[in-house]
């Protein structure tokens, strides 16, 4: 039976994982750029939970695609989630000074070089996908980084920070708030999963279950986060909580009230779990992350 312990211990192994492989593949901070490369390990080798890198491995182990093409493309996913907290940190962003419990990268060195730690962050994560190390096949690879470009540009994540700042001033209704999570934060969940069809042929119904998976948690991981600015604390969370509020921010808080956003976040959880049960209980760690998001304070 999986416990709550073992699937912590699965979590902390494939952090320790992806550390051990982006010390390897960043820059060492040597030479008269050695600041910005600082910045970029700082930013990226910090304490975290990996948790995308955890679903591009797992999801990946369900159909048996190389693991070391997982490894890398976990290490390019953890790339783009470091260079989008950078940003976001940012004064002219959301302005805070803790991340994890540590100060942010443009409080730790300076706003220019965050900026640039970013840029550079941004650019080793395809550089990591475009390598023959990720699969010997070019067209594998050039898919793996136009579906990550997909995700993580205007039409994703780039683009849910647009519309996240848009609703400090306009009001949106919960069609475009749940639009804007989707992009903001769905799109790189999802595409742990949009990644393991491109390394590993797999048939449609497989795929669609691992996407529907993905999908449903993304939002789900959201809401949470929603939640736990509206409710928790900040010593737990590492990071200012409150904010959304203060700023007037658009999220399922603030549209739904915590109960109601409480409900949402069952609901897509409970779905989410539904999309793995072709997999039986191979999917168990899987199940156990759904219950680990519905549930984490930080």
């Amino acid at each position: 039976m999986m416990t709550s312990e073992s699937f912590e211990q699965a979590l902390n192994e494939t952090a320790d994982r992806i550390t051990v492989a982006l010390d390897a593949l960043l820059p060492r901070a040597e030479g008269p750029e050695a600041r910005l490369n600082s910045a970029m390990r700082y930013a990226a080798l910090g304490p975290g939970k990996r948790l995308r890198p955890f679903l591009v491995m797992e999801c990946g182990n369900l159909v048996g695609a190389d693991e070391r093409g997982l490894l890398r493309v976990g290490c390019a996913l953890e790339c783009i989630h470091a260079y989008s907290l950078i940003h976001d940190d940012l004064p002219c962003m959301d302005d805070d000074d803790l991340r994890r419990g540590r100060p942010t990268v443009h409080k730790a060195y300076d706003e220019a070089t965050a900026v640039l730690a970013g840029d550079a962050l941004q650019s080793s994560a395809y550089e990591i996908l475009a390598h023959p190390d990720t699969h010997q096949r070019g067209s594998v690879r050039a898919r793996l980084v136009e579906k990550l470009a997909r995700a993580s540009g205007a039409g994703g994540m780039v683009g849910g920070q647009m519309i996240d700042i848009i609703g400090e001033s306009e009001t949106l209704d919960i069609s475009v708030v749940t639009r804007m999570h989707r992009m903001k934060t769905g799109a790189l969940i999802n595409f742990a999963a949009e990644a393991v069809a491109a390394l590993k042929d797999i048939d449609d119904h497989i795929r669609r279950s691992l996407e529907g998976f993905a999908h449903d948690l993304g939002l789900a991981y959201q809401i949470t986060d929603d939640l736990l600015d509206a409710t928790g604390n900040a010593d737990e969370a590492g990071k200012a909580v409150g904010k959304d509020a203060g700023q007037g921010k658009a999220t399922f808080v603030t549209t739904l009230g915590i109960e109601g956003a409480k409900d949402r976040s069952r609901h897509l959880a409970a779905q989410a779990k539904e999309h793995l049960d072709p997999f039986g209980e191979r999917a168990n760690l899987l199940k156990k992350a759904v219950d680990f998001i519905l549930t984490r304070q930080a």
